[in-house]
This record gives C-alpha cells, structure tokens and sequence, in this order.
C-alpha cells in the first residue's frame, strides 16, 4: 500500500471531489421542488444522495434538512440552540479535537478572537500588492501566456495554497514541500466516508496525513519563533498573541494552523473554478468585467452565491426546537442546503439566473453568523488578483471550442474539474 508521503495534490484534490461528489442528479431542480413543497424533511438529504457525513456521530441520529433562505439564516444565525460542537467528535477527531468549526460558546470566541487579526482586510489588503499579485502574475500566469492555451484549474489548484502557506508563514523558497503539506491536508478531508470498508482504510490515511501534517507545521512554527517572530503571517502573530491571558505554546499553535488548512486552498480553487465557468459561459458579462473591474468584487460574490462550493452546513439542535412550523428533538442534526437557500425566489430576484448587478443581500456561501468563514476575505481577495491578472495577460480569453464544455457538478465541494481555454 502507497505510504502518505506519496500523496500527490493532484489526486488528494481529485479523491476528496471524488468522496463528496454525490449522484450525479439534477440538484437544482430538486431544490426548487424541496423549496416550494417541503421545505423542510425529516431526513438525511445528502446522505441519501451518497456524501459522507463529517459529523462522526451515529447514523441513525433523527436528521432535518432545511431548503429556504429564511429557515437557514435562522439555523446559521442561532448558535446558542443550533451548535456546531460535534463537528470535533467526527472531522475534528483527525484535529485532536481543537477545530474551529467544532467550537461552541465561550471557546469558539475566544479561538476566533485571537485568529482573526490575521484574516482582516487591513492585514490582508497591505499582502495583496507585495505578494499576492506578483506571485500569481510572475509565477504562474506570465510563463502560459505565449501558450495561449491552459487548463485555468492546474493554476486553480495551486496558486491559492502558495498564497495562503506563504501568508501562514511557510518559507517562499520550497514550493514542492508546500504543494505535499497541501495534499496532506486534503487527504484529512477524505477521512469521512460513506463505504464502511473504504471507511477504515480512509481513516487510516486520514490520520496518517494529519500526523505528517502536523509534524511539517510544527517545524515551520519552531523555526519562525527561533527567527524571532517579528513577521506581518500567521504563525509570528500566534507566537506574539495572548490567549485566556497567556502566550500559546508551540502544541497549540501547530494544532490551530493545521486545523485551518484543509479549507485554506482547495475552496479557492473551487470557487475560482466555478467563477471562471460562469464568465466564460457569458463573454458578454466577461468582457464588461475586463473593461469595468469595479464589477470584479461583484461577479465573485454572485458566484459564490450562484454555485457555492460548500453546498450544506450542519448543525445540531441544543434542545427541543421549533423551525418553520416543524418540531426539532434535542440532539438532531440539522442540515442546512446552502445552494438551495441561495437561489430560494423569495429571498433573490430571479434567483436562477447569474446576475453580477444584483442588490448585495447575505448568501451563504461562506457560512453565516458566528461560524461564518474566517478566511472569506482572503479568499475573495485571492480571486480578484487572480482574476485582474487573468484579464489583463490573456486578451480575448474564451472556452477552448476543441475541448468538451466544463460542468459544475457534486452534490459537495461542488465546482468544475476542468476549464479549459484560449486566448489571442
């Protein structure tokens, strides 16, 4: 059997697409349908369709799947009597338990609190123009453009991790242990599965993964702090920062940043995957885009609307709850279809259709409420460089017409496997 070191990024991401994707039905048109007769169940939606259940808790526990804007944004919202705690007894096992979305209460804010400096526009906007831009133009896109041909995901997939590792703290100069750092991480998400005989052997990859992974951060966050942790990253602020009125230690730090990064880099690539699909399928909105990038900001978040990648949140219900006239027991989960919600027609004018002049209203597409994504803002900023640079290196760029049209599909960590194009 292959060992963990061998992980490529190229099939973690492929395998982890792979566990989630789900049948191949036409969700949509069921959301609508769910939306409009029952728009709230008394059964495992996504585990009927096939996807693996992160919450790591009995199978046969009640479970309620909620389809419209309204009755999400209360789920979301409620943290109190929707809580996410049990998300440390499934994934989280594969964390020792100390991840972020797995905290309720007095925890979670206090994590957050001391994580979030990092993550705020003001820090991440001064990265933006010394590192994020020259990186993904200098790097990546100036070698393709005599080519004028690419697939966009093969940049896709590793342009996000290289920024958000270098923003964490991880050296410039050794790309290829990041690239292997990023497959592991991925790797951890494939530990949930849904085959109890792939199960086992996932588990034991997942766990494999975890342990090099947090090896490889604690060495990076040693050598940060011997070099005196003076840096405007992650790792340096965690060295500098209090928390419950201490410094953390090594253990605790290296638990926190490999706890983020399984999301750091392949919702962005995702996203951006998705993003490059719905433009490339309107040239007309692509190129008032290139010709006005005030539209940018928007076209990212009607994507991230239109075809979020983390398709449901879980929650579960801290005590006997009431929801949109249903009756929820104490302990049932909680399933909320995020793009159901997104393109619920109460809630957005013509809902179906990718429209980058809509009225800004929350969608859920980074979560919401206090579980709300902490990494959003990088994430969108990443996407914006990505796709400035795209649009001023590759003029005319255009769905290459000799390669099959790329599809947007899986019922999670949804987006397209391919995207390719051409230019002039």
């Amino acid at each position: 059997m292959s060992s963990v070191k061998d992980v490529t990024l190229e099939s973690a991401f492929a395998g982890v697409a792979d566990n989630y994707r789900g049948e191949d039905v036409d969700l949509h048109a069921i959301y609508r349908e769910m939306r409009k007769n029952s728009p709230i169940i008394a059964e495992n939606f996504m585990g009927k369709l096939g996807v693996p259940n992160i919450a790591g808790l009995d199978p046969n526990r009640p479970t309620y799947t909620v389809f419209k804007y309204k009755d999400v944004m209360t789920v979301l919202r409620d943290a109190a009597n929707y809580t996410s705690g049990f998300i440390a007894e499934g994934l989280g096992a594969f964390f020792d338990g100390l991840i972020l979305t797995g905290m309720d209460g007095e925890a979670h804010k206090k994590a957050r609190g001391l994580l979030q400096p990092i993550f705020m526009p003001d820090v991440v906007n001064t990265w933006r123009d010394s590192k994020m831009d020259p990186i993904v133009r200098n790097e990546y896109l100036l070698p393709l453009v005599p080519k004028k041909k690419a697939d966009l995901m093969d940049f896709g997939l590793h342009f996000p991790i290289r920024l958000i590792y270098a923003l964490i703290g991880f050296p410039d100069d050794e790309p290829e242990k990041v690239e292997q750092y990023a497959a592991w991480a991925l790797a951890i998400l494939a530990g949930p599965q849904v085959d109890a005989e792939k199960a086992a052997i996932a588990r034991k990859a997942a766990m494999e993964a975890a342990k090099a992974l947090y090896d490889a951060v604690k060495e990076a966050v040693v050598a940060v702090r011997q070099r005196g942790a003076e840096g405007n990253d992650l790792i340096s602020r965690l060295i500098r920062a209090e928390y419950e009125g201490r410094k953390l230690d090594d253990h605790e730090i290296t638990t926190f940043v490999r706890s983020l990064l399984p999301a750091a880099g392949e919702t962005t690539t995702r996203t951006f995957g998705s993003l490059m699909v719905l433009l490339l399928e309107r040239p007309d909105v692509l190129d008032r885009v290139r010709k006005d990038r005030s539209l940018v900001g928007k076209a990212i978040d009607e994507a991230i609307r239109f075809e979020p990648v983390a398709t449901f949140k879980v929650r579960q219900a801290a005590q006997d709850l009431e929801l949109g006239g249903v009756r929820i027991p104490k302990g049932a989960m909680v399933q909320c279809i995020v793009s159901s919600a997104n393109r619920d027609e109460e809630a957005f004018e013509n809902s179906e259709e990718f429209d980058i002049d809509r009225k800004l209203k929350p969608s859920f597409g980074f979560g919401f409420g206090p579980h709300m994504c902490i990494g959003q803002f990088i994430a969108k900023t990443e996407l914006q460089v990505a796709l400035n640079a795209i649009l001023d290196l590759f003029p005319n760029i255009r769905l290459d017409p000799d390669q099959p049209k790329p599809r947007i599909t899986g019922a999670q960590l949804r987006g397209p496997h391919s995207v390719p194009v051409i230019w002039d």
